[in-house]
């Protein structure tokens, strides 16, 4: 059985920082494409991160992400890591962490997903 599941959420202040983490159990992790997500209350699900299999050794991210978001993997443990640097209030949302065989930012081109974990900014 797949699963993923994410910690590291919780209630924080601006300008603090935080490490999402998401443990993926029951697949090669390292044949698939990792990926972050975030949905804010009354908004769409977006992407977030991205990071490749190990052998392709790429990452992407989303333009309000960049520079504040570091997605990384551990390649023995099968855990990937979102940390957050000077977070802010918009970066209120439930995060999600999914795995694909498809190199993509496409939700619907990932195929397993967690349940997701609470991020709140508090200002």
């Amino acid at each position: 059985q797949v699963q993923l599941a994410e910690t590291g959420g919780g209630l924080v202040q601006v300008g603090e920082s935080l490490r999402l983490s998401c443990a993926v159990s029951g697949l090669a992790v390292s044949r698939y494409h990792l990926a972050w997500f975030r949905q804010a209350p009354g908004k769409e699900r977006e992407f977030v991160a991205a990071i490749s299999v190990p052998w392709l050794t790429s990452t992407k991210y989303t333009d309000s992400a960049k520079g504040r978001f570091s997605i990384s993997r551990d390649a023995t443990s099968g855990t990937i890591y979102l940390q957050i640097n000077n977070l802010k209030p918009e970066d209120t949302s439930i995060y999600y962490c999914a795995a694909g065989s498809v190199w993509t930012t496409i939700e619907s081109s990932l195929d397993y997903w967690g349940q997701g974990t609470q991020v709140t900014v508090a200002s």
